[in-house]
């Protein structure tokens, strides 16, 4: 399931959401080192985990749940980031609010620790082999990857903050925002690649799978063919650069002001591609989840509005 296809199945991740996960006392068998918690078990990647009822400090070690939980109207007391340069992306509006706990793919335990989390939210892929010392602090769900649909991670962290009907709500606030862009611009037939540059001779295009694809797709553009290789991107070289040729193409930068972020292997070949948009890489690449979605499909109004 991606987000961006006909066929989302939103109604499915609704009623899962909406059903909740029934209350119980029962503690995790195999977390017998973990802080013993009654309220709500969650089933995620690593099992069974017992979480508090209404979470109130959560630790978030993966943008996905970071912009979900500010969605969703849980503020986190920290969060690792994509860089300690970047730091808790603006676009969220919680200002100093967020403690930063080192960064995705180093998260810092004595600083999560230190914050005296009733909730941890991370990624099997990324922080797996942290799990049991992430226990040891405080409940602890992982998603699988941080490369699966984002709207089921999104559906999963909701169950784990206990808002499952605000998400599946969000979610379909989403999907309906999609379908009045793809008719008011009437996209049907044209096509969109998101190209992200990563050093002076290698672009990386997204496909379908991916957070930034999915919502091209969900708002009605369409990616053109090719094989993803069962993962979300794929990278080009500068001969292969053509194949990145589209109706539009979107560009993720860190200052969409400068027009020096247009990637060299772009700028030389105007002939091959359409429109290309300069956007924040923010939201477009690390924000993933229902506020950063909401401004991509921002982005994507506005640029179609200008022509």
């Amino acid at each position: 399931m991606r987000l961006g296809s006909p066929v989302i199945r939103l109604t499915t991740i609704a009623l899962a959401l909406a059903a909740g996960l029934a209350l119980t006392g029962c503690s995790n068998p195999s977390a017998a080192d973990a802080p013993r918690v009654e309220g709500r078990s969650v089933q995620h990647v690593r099992g069974t985990t017992q979480v508090p009822a209404d979470p109130r400090r959560v630790v978030t070690l993966e943008p996905l749940e970071l912009d979900t939980a500010v969605a969703l109207g849980v503020t986190p007391v920290g969060a690792a980031v994509a860089s300690n340069v970047a730091g808790i992306p603006a676009y969220l509006g919680v200002g100093d609010a967020v403690a930063s706990v080192g960064t995705v793919p180093e998260p810092d335990l004595e600083a999560i620790a230190a914050l005296e989390p009733d909730l941890i939210l991370g990624t099997e892929s990324r922080h797996s082999e942290l799990y049991d010392e992430l226990r040891s602090i405080a409940p602890t769900v992982f998603v699988a990857s941080q490369s699966d649909p984002w709207a089921d991670d999104v559906a999963l962290v909701a169950q784990a903050l206990g808002r499952g009907d605000r998400a599946a709500e969000l979610l379909d606030e989403h999907r309906r925002r999609c379908d009045r862009i793809a008719a008011e611009h009437a996209l049907a037939g044209t096509t969109a690649n998101f190209v992200r540059p990563r050093d002076a001779a290698t672009l990386s295009l997204y496909g379908p799978t991916s957070f930034a694809g999915s919502v091209l797709e969900c708002a009605g553009f369409t990616l053109p063919e090719r094989d993803w290789g069962g993962g979300i991107q794929v990278d080009i070289s500068p001969e292969r650069v053509p194949e990145a040729a589209a109706d539009h193409l979107f560009v993720p930068v860190q200052d969409v002001a400068d027009p020096a972020g247009v990637p060299p292997l772009v700028a030389n070949a105007p002939q091959v591609f359409g429109h290309v948009h300069l956007v924040d890489t923010s939201y477009w690449v690390s924000g993933v989840g229902p506020l950063g979605g909401e401004r991509v499909l921002d982005d994507i109004d506005r640029i179609l509005d200008a022509g």
